[in-house]
């Protein structure tokens, strides 16, 4: 791990291979979330638990076991290293949503600084130091919703949304979402005491497409749209397609294409005309770095 500077407050970073591939990026941008069920080791659960008893949740942050069994899990942390590339950057601190159960479901939201658009520069993460099934009130999110552009005071009355997803799970489990993605505290009705703790990495390099390049993905071709969250006609497709760009690190192509048939829509999926789909001289990975082209 290493320091890097920024402000006045000193950001240590971490590197580690990636391990998602163009598949699992491109979900990611249509889905807005990942979830590794049971990845901590059991022992690594009750040790945070036991922890967080006797000092909160705080100190954590500063614990070597810590970092490497939960900040650095192999899994969530190659996940993390896809998205926001080499040398990323670790959590500053570490909240604990704790409550004493059963209580009633929070009002959706978004979190503070929330940013709509296709950057994706840092990473919204919860762990599960314990079994939260429904009864305790796990997180719940609305998948797709970190490209839904919705004041909090006009969503704050809704009660259960149908496409609503409770991320009840194992202890042990990481739940990586995009910053902006809509969610709550959902209702819990059991008896007893939920931690969940709560943090944020950080990018520190431009994107790129240095994740895990599958020989065969076609993005022409790719699904964009996602179908879940009610959203305007067809922004779905857009939005997922202008993160991904944005990942690759090359928004060019999406300059060219305003409304229409257009790519990245299509009838129906998976696109079949030429003379519409896709654009001229756009066709798979690997290609090469011309106009109007996405570069790797």
């Amino acid at each position: 791990m290493q320091p890097v500077k920024i402000g006045k407050k000193a950001l240590q970073t971490a590197n580690c291979e990636p391990t998602l591939n163009d598949t699992e990026v491109l979900d990611f941008c249509r889905q807005g979330y990942l979830v590794y069920e049971g990845v901590v080791p059991n022992e690594i659960n009750r040790r945070v638990y036991e922890f967080i008893e006797k000092h909160g949740q705080a100190p954590l942050r500063q614990e070597d076991w810590f970092i490497e069994n939960v900040l650095l899990n192999p899994q969530a942390a190659g996940a993390v290293r896809s998205l926001l590339g080499e040398e990323f950057g670790l959590p500053v601190g570490v909240a604990n949503h704790r409550l004493q159960c059963p209580a009633p479901a929070q009002c959706w939201h978004r979190d503070g600084g929330s940013r709509f658009g296709p950057e994706t520069n840092h990473l919204q993460v919860f762990y599960y130091p314990q079994d939260t099934p429904v009864e305790l009130g796990p997180t719940e999110i609305v998948p797709g919703s970190h490209f839904l552009f919705c004041l909090q005071s006009w969503m704050q009355h809704y009660g259960n949304i149908r496409s609503g997803l409770r991320m009840a799970s194992p202890a042990g489990t990481i739940f990586i979402t995009a910053y902006p993605i809509w969610h709550r505290r959902s209702e819990s009705t059991a008896q007893g005491l939920r931690n969940m703790l709560k943090y944020c990495y950080w990018r520190t390099v431009p994107p790129q497409r240095d994740w895990i390049a599958e020989p065969d993905f076609d993005f022409a071709m790719a699904q964009f749209s996602f179908g879940g969250v009610p959203r305007q006609q067809f922004r779905d497709w857009y939005d997922a397609a202008a993160m991904f760009c944005w990942l690759c690190g090359d928004m060019s192509i999406l300059r060219e294409l305003v409304g229409g048939e257009d790519w990245p829509m299509g009838y129906p999926p998976p696109r079949s005309s030429a003379q519409i789909y896709p654009p001229q001289g756009f066709y798979r990975f690997p290609i090469s770095p011309i106009k109007d082209q996405i570069k790797v």
